[in-house]
């Protein structure tokens, strides 16, 4: 049979209040949360260990007679104050305030507080009990998932948007070239300008596309150091005057496998970073030299592999970085801006393309002395298939008299891609839906030789129209249009299996091209993005 062990259910009147007292201090020395007893000024009676803590104090008890007031900002202090006083005025206790907590030095926390009357053994009111749990992480999570959300919500709204202004920018780079050879040679400068702007902001929709997306970009070999020229340039005509751009390199710069525009955001991101970081003017070195790692120095940099890379400098003379924020100076959304002045997307956005080139970046900095990021990307041997950050089309061949259909909702892409056609030696019919292009081709289908049809059309769209063309005729030849490439398009456009797709806006080269190279081929899928045409 089993002895029942006694249990102790209370103190002896001598051992109670050293035995409570034992407990008491053990809890407020060892919780994580921030435990507090205040009188009726809002004093501190005593605190707990974890609060101390929070402000550096090896003894609680130096908190004692101080107030919020003594450890806060005046922001966080006051309604402070103010809680405390309604609780002893009205007795009830406040549960659960998310509270934002602003130190001195600027440190910001988040807490949950609640605050309870404090009573004596007669029943009179003595001051209050406040309890405080740290929730800054969960706060931060928060904000991620809110922001994530807000990014989707941007991404599927940029999708739209590329499609529209996609469509507005290809009658300019088709219309261009055309109005820069019937122009005289004084005035033909400003008509390349256009275009260059006109291509400029083709690519801006796709790094909007590229980050929200994920879109890929066309990567090819490249020599690097056009595009440190290019961003110097930039640097020099939109950054303000009392920031002076230097731009070095060496001779003979390695190349590299990439996607020029990607790189093109990336070191575009970490100019905009050193110019918020000179507020008052400075120097930006922008560099380009070819290094090689050792096993050695490889294993002191993180992500590193020993090899040969194209090394990307961006320095600046500015504020400089505090040690505790570079350890997080990658990470999503983590930002030291202003709100609404930066989305903590720049850098881990870097990292991200740098990362996806099978580079990585290495940052050094200190506070006052300014900052550098260094991208180190892969080099490549050789020299033979070297591919400018623009290419320069060669001339497209003329055609023999063949008959393309010519399908969009849009009147003047269907103007612009017919007087191109025509001035090359094409036939060409225009239809404004897919309905009509049915029509057209159930009269004309024997001496329509292709068509080109944009997807997205209302009513009756690309894909259906394509669906149906290769029904009433499975040899037919289409090139599917879309002014949205991202990659989830891309895959349902496949699926209806057109012999080439076009990527808008394109230019009249890439347009003829495709058509040349579509009518001439039976076999493969060529794709056709601004600057490059792969099959």
């Amino acid at each position: 049979m089993t002895t029942p062990i006694p249990v102790r259910t209370e103190f002896t009147p001598e051992g109670s209040p050293g035995v409570a007292s034992h407990l008491f201090d053990f809890l407020l020395d060892n919780i994580p949360d921030r435990i507090y007893f205040k009188d009726t000024r809002s004093r501190f009676l005593r605190v707990s260990r974890a609060l101390a803590e929070l402000f550096g104090l090896k003894d609680p008890a130096e908190m004692v007679g101080k107030t919020d007031f003594d450890f806060f900002t005046t922001e966080h202090a006051e309604p402070a104050f103010r809680d405390e006083q309604e609780v002893m005025r009205t007795g009830l206790a406040l549960v659960g305030k998310e509270e934002k907590e602003t130190m001195p030095d600027g440190r910001i926390s988040w807490v949950i507080t609640t605050k309870m009357l404090l009573r004596d053994p007669d029943g009179r009111v003595i001051g209050t009990c406040g309890v405080s749990r740290d929730i800054t992480d969960r706060k931060k999570l928060e904000e991620q998932l809110l922001r994530a959300q807000r990014l989707e919500s941007i991404g599927t709204l940029a999708s739209g948007v590329a499609h529209d202004l996609n469509n507005i920018l290809t009658p300019i780079l088709m219309s261009a070239p055309l109005i820069r050879d019937a122009m005289a040679p004084e005035y033909q400068s400003l008509v390349t300008a256009i275009e260059k702007s006109a291509q400029r902001g083709a690519d801006i929709v796709k790094q909007v596309l590229t980050f929200a997306k994920g879109v890929e970009g066309e990567r090819g070999l490249l020599q690097p150091k056009h595009l440190t020229e290019e961003i110097a340039d930039i640097a020099r005509q939109t950054f303000p005057k009392p920031i002076r751009v230097i731009h070095q390199d060496q001779k003979d710069v390695w190349q590299v496998f990439a996607d020029p525009t990607q790189i093109h955001q990336v070191l575009l991101n970490l100019c905009v970073n050193a110019r918020d970081a000179m507020p008052n003017g400075g120097t930006l070195t922008i560099g380009i030299e070819n290094v090689e790692l050792d096993a050695h120095y490889a294993t002191m940099i993180p992500d590193a592999t020993p090899g040969r890379y194209v090394l990307f400098s961006i320095q600046d003379t500015g504020t400089g970085i505090a040690p505790h924020i570079c350890a997080h100076i990658f990470d999503p959304f983590f930002t030291t801006k202003e709100i609404g002045k930066g989305t903590g997307l720049g850098l881990s956005t870097v990292r991200g393309i740098v990362k996806g080139h099978d580079g990585f970046v290495n940052l050094y900095s200190e506070p006052g002395k300014g900052t550098i990021f260094k991208v180190y990307l892969p080099a490549c041997q050789g020299q033979e298939q070297l591919i400018e950050p623009r290419t320069v089309e060669g001339a497209s061949s003329r055609g023999a008299g063949e008959t393309i259909l010519v399908v969009d909702d849009e009147l003047e892409i269907r103007r612009i891609t017919e007087t191109v056609l025509k001035s090359n030696g094409y036939q060409v019919l225009t239809a404004g839906d897919g309905t009509e292009a049915l029509a057209i081709y159930a009269q004309r289908g024997p001496e329509i030789d292709l068509v080109l049809t944009d997807v997205m059309m209302p009513h009756f769209d690309g894909a259906a129209l394509t669906r149906t063309l290769k029904k009433m005729n499975s040899e037919v030849k289409v090139i599917a249009s879309s002014g949205n490439g991202e990659g989830a398009r891309l895959a349902e456009l496949r699926s209806l299996h057109p012999q080439a797709i076009l990527i808008k806006p394109y230019t009249k080269e890439q347009l003829l091209r495709t058509v040349d190279r579509t009518l001439k081929e039976n076999n493969g899928l060529a794709v056709c993005r601004t600057g490059l045409l792969g099959a």
